[in-house]
């Protein structure tokens, strides 16, 4: 069975900025992690081939950086990995990710299963896993908790939904968006830890994978960023920092006053 795993490099929440003029977002100078979310995709993929043997192949599309992403999903249990970096790729919005990141699998073919984490923390759109499916013309589920059985041709899974859950059967080659509730992440070994830092992860650019340039990069993406700003919260408020006993029953007094006018109480 190969399966195939995308991920994704983001900045830690915290560390999240923007670049007002070209509205993308300043990955440089801040720290970034495999996307929260992928760990999940990383780890179903995992438990499948403990399950039934096979192959995981990790790509992600980034900066010659983001290799460090697909070598902490090495060591936690992938077989290999695979880099989709030039500068041609830069400033891609989700259609035109999940354009390239569809052609590299189109390349590496003969795959099984497709797993994707529910969204990326950075963009929050949860579209990437969808756009590959749509461009692979797979079937695909999303919001995946659970992985029941598996046959040469078909699985049956669990899925998320409003009033509880589906159970669905999909024909393979199929792709998965996987929520939290699915498994939880192990940690990296020694011994793949090991295996990650002596592995050659090779660089595919846009003359590696069969796309059209008009469909890459910023100037290939049809949605866009035109302006950023912070919202304005203006509160009137007032602070009540009573010292003394009779300040604090001023202070309840108030309160009270303060309840009744909203009719609270």
């Amino acid at each position: 069975m190969k399966l195939i795993v995308p991920i994704k490099q983001v900045p830690e929440t915290s560390n999240v900025k923007m670049d007002p003029e070209t509205g993308t977002m300043v990955r440089s100078g801040v720290e970034q992690i495999i996307n929260p979310l992928d760990l999940y995709a990383i780890e179903a993929a995992i438990r499948l081939k403990e399950k039934f043997g096979g192959e995981i192949i990790t790509l992600t599309m980034g900066p010659p950086s983001a290799d460090k992403a697909l070598r902490e999903a090495i060591a936690m249990g992938c077989d290999r990995g695979i880099l989709l970096s030039h500068k041609d790729f830069a400033g891609a919005d989700t259609w035109s990710t999940s354009y390239v990141l569809a052609k590299a699998i189109e390349k590496i073919g003969d795959y099984d299963v497709i797993f994707c984490g529910e969204r990326a923390t950075d963009g929050d759109t949860g579209q990437v896993g969808p756009g590959i499916a749509s461009w692979l013309k797979i079937p695909f589920l999303t919001y995946v908790s659970g992985i029941d059985q598996t046959n040469q041709e078909t699985m049956t899974v669990e899925r998320n939904v409003e009033a509880g859950y589906q159970i669905l059967k999909i024909q393979k080659p199929c792709l998965f968006t996987v929520v939290k509730e699915i498994n939880f992440p192990r940690l990296p070994t020694l011994k793949g830890k090991k295996k990650a830092r002596d592995i050659e992860i090779p660089t595919w650019t846009p003359q590696n994978i069969d796309v059209d340039p008009e469909n890459l990069g910023l100037n290939g993406s049809p949605t866009r960023v035109v302006k950023i700003s912070k919202p304005k919260v203006s509160r009137e408020g007032e602070k009540l920092m009573p010292e003394s006993d009779q300040e604090i029953e001023d202070s309840v007094g108030k309160l009270i006053e303060y309840f009744e006018k909203l009719e609270i109480i």
